[in-house]
């Protein structure tokens, strides 16, 4: 029962990631206006925000974490809001990624999307920037998350040798994963970020490879050459320099699945245990000839 309502809450977050998904990449796959597009992108908030609720719930479940993996989420949550809202203001510089990356690593893909959301709901709660785009912050930051804990196992040469080849796998994923963050986030703004009739203006009903070509002129200009490289810069070092501390540290919490342990309802001092007795067995343990007695 426990491995079905893991796999049933892992199903939810990958449907609720494709809703999201879908919800992004509208300008490439739906013919709208930039009037009509102003008007849906909070009505597309709004649908994604039930979903995301849906797969929280599920995948908090009793039979999945225990207590302390879920007070450990919400530490690390409101330290991520207080990046957050400290770096909020300058440019790029989003040193939340390095949290994100490193918890993602040590505590899998699901504690990894589940962090990304709740620090961007927590900071948006406590900074007041909730908005139509609150939702795909959500899901951008789960996915980065999530991505760090679907990276392979390093195991190749000696133990120290494989932490740092892990430390620069991580370095390249948070530079990748800076950058595309910054391209799913614009990708749902891009139709009314800018007027029509420019080289870089989303085009309705243009082919594929025209809108294509517009949005990442548009990317480029807006955030790839300026806030994304200052992201992926701010990541990449952060790992460097606080990477190895951090996973010794979190991986030291040795998280796992809740596992109680039945009381028995037998009476007291019947001799039932409930607990792993420290006594030495007796069928196991030599017999011994008794000692004389010094007595006549």
């Amino acid at each position: 029962m426990n491995a079905i309502r893991q796999r049933w809450s892992s199903w939810s977050l990958v449907v609720a990631s494709a809703a999201a998904a879908a919800g992004f990449a509208w300008p490439l796959v739906a013919s709208a206006l930039p009037t009509d597009a102003r008007a849906a992108a909070p009505a597309v908030a709004l649908a994604v925000v039930p979903a995301l609720a849906v797969a929280v719930a599920l995948t908090l479940d009793r039979q999945s974490y225990t207590a302390k993996t879920v007070a450990l989420l919400g530490v690390l949550a409101a330290v991520g809001a207080a990046i957050r809202i400290a770096g909020t203001g300058v440019g790029g510089v989003e040193a939340v990624f390095i949290l994100l990356i490193l918890a993602g690593r040590a505590y899998g893909a699901r504690f990894g999307f589940l962090l990304g959301m709740l620090t961007i709901a927590l900071s948006s709660v406590l900074w007041g920037g909730f908005g139509p785009w609150t939702p795909f912050q959500l899901f951008a930051c789960g996915w980065v998350g999530a991505g760090a804990g679907l990276l392979p196992r390093v195991t190749l040469g000696a133990p120290r040798t494989a932490a740092r080849l892990e430390i620069l796998m991580l370095v390249a994923y948070g530079v990748a994963a800076s950058y595309a963050f910054g391209l799913v986030m614009n990708l749902w703004f891009w139709p009314f970020a800018v007027g029509s009739g420019t080289g870089i203006s989303y085009q309705a009903g243009a082919p594929l490879g025209e809108n294509l070509a517009s949005f990442g002129l548009y990317s480029l200009a807006t955030s790839t050459l300026t806030w994304d490289t200052v992201r992926a810069i701010t990541t990449a070092v952060g790992i460097v320099l606080v990477g190895p501390a951090t996973l010794a540290a979190l991986r030291r919490a040795k998280l796992g699945h809740a596992h109680v342990t039945p009381r028995s309802t037998a009476p007291r001092g019947d001799g039932t245990r409930t607990h792993q007795s420290t006594a030495r067995d007796e069928a196991a343990a030599p017999q011994t000839e008794p000692r004389p007695s010094a007595r006549a």
